[in-house]
C-alpha cells in the first residue's frame, strides 16, 4: 500500500528532530526504536531501493549505537552461582577450534599510533593489574551463556604503550587469520580485557589462547580469539571479518 505524501512528510519531520546533533544526547534507546518502522517499510516498498536502503539503516544503526555508548553504560555481572559450567560454554570459530599456535615463541606485536611499538610477551601483558568478571557472552547465533574471564583492561594496556588518544579505532590479527576492529570507545571501557583466562585457569587453545578479547558490550563475533597482532589506528582498512560481509561494525548489546 502507497502512502499519502503527508505520511511521509510527517515521518521525515521526526527524523530530522532525532537526529538532531544538539539534541542527540538526550535520545533514548525507545526513541530511537521509532524510526524502525519507517525504515523497513522503505526498504521493502521499492525493490532496487532495498539494498542500499537497507545498508543505510544498518550504518544508522551503528552511528546511533555508538553516540549512546559510553563508560557508563557497563554490561551486567554475575555471581559465580550464575556461571554457565565450563564444560558446557560453547566451543565457536569461524574456521579452526586450534590454530596452533606455539605459545613459547608467542607475541603481541604491537603497530600504529603507539609511543611504544615492538613484541610484548604473555608475561608483560600479565605484569598488569588482573581484572576478573562474570559477564555474558552472546552469540549472533542465537546462544549466551554466562563466564568467567580474567586479564588485563586494555585500557591499561593502551596506557603501557603510549597510544595515541586521538585514534579512533583498535584492529586486531589472529593466528587462524580471522581480524577484528573496535572503536576506541569500547577499548577503553573498564570491562574491555585482554583475557587470557577463563575460570581462573589460563585459556584453553579451543577459547582463544593464549589471547583474546573479552568484551560484555558487543556481539560474540567483536570478541577475537588467538590474537598474534594489534594496532592502534585512525581509520580502517577493513572493519572485520564478518563485518566486511555485511554484518553490523557497532553491535553494542
Amino acid at each position: 500500500m502507497i502512502q499519502c505524501p503527508t505520511f511521509w512528510n510527517e515521518q521525515a519531520g521526526q527524523l530530522n528532530n532525532l537526529v538532531d546533533n544538539r539534541k542527540f544526547k538526550s535520545i533514548k534507546r525507545r526513541e530511537l526504536l521509532k524510526l524502525t518502522p519507517v525504515v523497513a517499510l522503505g526498504a521493502f516498498a521499492i525493490p532496487k531501493l532495498q539494498e542500499p536502503l537497507l545498508k543505510a539503516g544498518l550504518g544508522f544503526s551503528d552511528w546511533a549505537s555508538a553516540q549512546l555508548f559510553g563508560s557508563r553504560h557497563l554490561a551486567t555481572t554475575f555471581a559465580d552461582s550464575d556461571l554457565t559450567p565450563f564444560n558446557k560454554f560453547p566451543i565457536n570459530d569461524y574456521d579452526v577450534d586450534d590454530p596452533g599456535v606455539d605459545f613459547d615463541k608467542w607475541t603481541l606485536t604491537i603497530t600504529g599510533a603507539v609511543q611504544k611499538p615492538g613484541d610484548y610477551t604473555l608475561a608483560q601483558i600479565q605484569a598488569l593489574p588482573k581484572v576478573r568478571q562474570n559477564t555474558r557472552h552472546v552469540c549472533v547465533e542465537g546462544w549466551d551463556v554466562i563466564g568467567r574471564f580474567g586479564g588485563v583492561r586494555l585500557s591499561d594496556f593502551l596506557k603501557t604503550i603510549g597510544a595515541d588518544p586521538a585514534a579512533r579505532f583498535i584492529t586486531v590479527e589472529c593466528a587462524d587469520d580471522y581480524y577484528e576492529s573496535i572503536d576506541m570507545a569500547t577499548a577503553l571501557h573498564p570491562q574491555t580485557l585482554l583475557c587470557y583466562e577463563m575460570y581462573d585457569q589460563p585459556l584453553t587453545r579451543e577459547h582463544g589462547a593464549p589471547l583474546r578479547l573479552n568484551i560484555p558490550t558487543k556481539i560474540g563475533y567483536k570478541q577475537a580469539k588467538y590474537i598474534t597482532d594489534l594496532k592502534v589506528t585512525h581509520a580502517l582498512e577493513k572493519a572485520g571479518y564478518w563485518e566486511d560481509q555485511g554484518y553490523s561494525k557497532f553491535y553494542g548489546l
